[in-house]
């Protein structure tokens, strides 16, 4: 009897949300917006904006216009100059870092070979995390400095003349398929 009145009930919740989505679409196809209005009027924007342009304080500009701070800030948000320096020299963004467990077989081997500064960096800079009878190396870096890390480790496959060592050739393709993971 309770498992029907629950069935009952999860299927009346799923038809409310179906019928809401039908609605906020509807509604987004008539040229609806959803959410709250702007504290700034669209009437007033373009002053807002023209007077922070011309130096004016936002807090000046909030008192003027009677609204917050942050509605001020939310009218010049894409004028402000930590948003306009990237965007306006077409420099692509650069690559978030990317955190990832490096196993200690692998941060064994290109410790001992030879690195450009910023791998090495890299390396230097990566914190030790104990995994039962060995570690793992934790590092911090840019996606495009992880592949090249991964490109160091080709030789623990045994395929440039280096004595394969199955532990060593696991560990390089644990590591191999976490960096595969952040190019999908």
């Amino acid at each position: 009897m309770v498992q029907t009145l629950a069935a009952a009930g999860e299927l009346q919740r799923d038809l409310q949300r179906e019928l809401t989505y039908d609605g906020l679409r509807a509604a987004e196809a008539k040229g609806n917006k959803g959410g709250r209005r702007p504290a700034v009027p669209a009437d007033k924007t373009d002053a807002v904006r023209t007077e922070y342009l011309e130096r004016r304080s936002i807090a000046a500009l909030a008192r003027e216009h009677d609204v917050s701070h942050g509605a001020i800030r939310t009218a010049v948000a894409d004028l402000m100059p930590d948003h306009t320096a990237i965007e306006q020299e077409d420099v692509p963004a650069p690559e978030q870092l990317v955190t990832l467990d490096m196993p200690g077989k692998v941060a064994d081997f290109l410790r001992t070979s030879e690195l450009e500064p910023a791998e090495r960096a890299v390396l230097d800079q990566g914190v030790t995390v104990r995994r039962g009878q060995g570690y793992t190396l934790r590092v911090s870096a840019a996606p495009a400095i992880h592949r090249q890390l991964l490109a160091r480790c080709q030789p623990l496959d045994g395929t440039q003349g280096v004595p394969v060592v199955p532990a060593q050739r696991k560990a390089r393709r644990e590591y191999e398929n976490r960096v595969g993971a952040l190019i999908e």
